[in-house]
């Protein structure tokens, strides 16, 4: 094998150069399931809020991996024993933990496929690739399930201070103006140890882990639950749950082979077989904006308006409202919609319904961020820090909302 063509580095905004530490590696990056990730936002519609938010599930990945091989250097330098089929299962784990993503990411959980998420078609995506691999992924995919012996090794996968949040803040920060989220990833990195096989973070950089948790906080209620990218979000959901109800009258929709496979069938837990995945395999972003273009000018109402509107960024209104408040106000708005429009009394749960949010910045005790303190002992960090804030971010905030047609105020 040729392996020269194979140590190739990627210049990324947000580190600088990030290498591929091996040609099993590389292979992965460049095969077809991952290069999808390309055609994947990693952000959803929130460029509709902040235009520059154009980036991918790409660059993340790629993001994660460089993360995971500064950690495994720290911890290796603090003397943590970390054998060399374990270092590679790390990189592999975090390389693709995303890859299971579909179009606009969490949009796609509610309307193509139902009763499974993305971890859970990240993994079948990762078995599919062992086989083609004859079984290189086997650890990395043990790990990942969070099965494997080294608890450590999980959490550095998935938990409250794992590589893909340590990733996700600082370039979805970038990439979206929002500064407020600009994390010091590497500082945190340098502060992490382990001791009884449990991540801790030493406690001199506790300062680093409170600005952490405030800005992932700040950056759910900016960004990622921003009441517009929110809006925007549920209209696609109602688009996607339009067209699979007129593929079922069989109703021609002009999309793409892939796109009509998940439209036309009911995909779960029980049926994701290895024809879904190769299905699922094939859909991107692409095959939702082409959609939604060939939309506009559909005969059924509801899909064209709807389409027209995201098109051209003429998004229902958004309000939040006391609990107490939403069954009144949404009779209220249901009653007027039904009275204004040309549209048929069925279309009414598409431009006006309720839903709500939640926010917890942080789950402390239950595989919560531990501290090493000098003399050893081990702490929450609620527990260790002095800052009171962080004792308001165990708590989950609720906000309730209703979204209708600006044509109602």
């Amino acid at each position: 094998m040729n392996t020269s063509n194979k140590l190739k580095i990627f210049n990324d905004p947000i580190y600088g150069f990030i290498t591929i530490p091996n040609p099993l590696i590389f292979d992965l990056i460049a095969h077809p399931y991952f290069q999808r990730l390309r055609r994947i936002s990693q952000m959803g519609l929130s460029y509709l809020v902040y235009p520059g938010a154009h980036h991918t599930r790409f660059h993340h990945a790629l993001g994660c991996l460089h993360l995971m091989q500064k950690v495994v250097r720290i911890l290796k330098f603090k003397g943590i024993s970390i054998s060399e089929e374990e270092e590679n299962a790390l990189y592999i784990a975090i390389l693709l933990h995303d890859i299971g993503h579909g179009p606009f990411s969490h949009a796609m959980e509610h309307s193509l496929v139902h009763g499974i998420d993305h971890e859970s078609i990240s993994l079948r995506f990762m078995e599919a690739l062992n086989q083609e691999f004859d079984g290189q992924l086997s650890l990395a995919i043990t790990i990942f399930k969070g099965a494997y012996s080294r608890k450590f090794f999980g959490q550095l996968i998935s938990s409250q201070l794992d590589m893909d949040r340590s990733d996700y803040l600082k370039r979805d920060s970038f990439y979206t103006g929002v500064s407020e989220g600009n994390i010091n990833s590497e500082r945190l990195i340098s502060m992490m140890n382990v001791v009884d096989d449990q991540l801790v973070i030493e406690k001199k950089g506790i300062f680093s882990i409170e600005k952490f948790l405030t800005a992932r906080r700040l950056m759910y209620w900016q960004v990622y639950l921003h009441k517009t990218g929110l809006v925007a979000e549920q209209m696609i959901i109602n688009v996607l749950k339009r067209a699979k109800e007129l593929a079922h009258q069989s109703v021609p929709l002009n999309v793409s082979p892939s796109f009509a496979f998940f439209l036309e069938e009911t995909i779960d837990d029980t049926n994701f077989d290895s024809r879904v995945l190769e299905q699922f395999s094939m859909l991107d972003d692409y095959d939702i904006i082409a959609a939604l273009k060939s939309w506009q000018n559909h005969k059924d109402d509801i899909l064209r308006d709807l389409s027209q509107r995201l098109l051209e960024r003429k998004l229902l209104k958004i309000k939040f409202y006391k609990k107490s408040q939403i069954e009144k106000e949404l009779d209220r708005l249901t009653k007027k919609w039904q009275k204004s429009t040309k549209l048929k009394s069925t279309s009414v749960s598409y431009y006006v319904f309720s839903g709500t949010i939640k926010n917890t910045g942080y789950k402390p005790h239950e595989d919560g961020i531990s501290i090493l303190h000098k003399d050893g002992k081990i702490s929450d960090v609620i527990d260790a820090s002095d800052n009171l804030n962080l004792k308001g971010l165990s708590k989950t905030v609720k906000r309730h909302y209703i979204c209708f047609p600006k044509e109602l105020l």
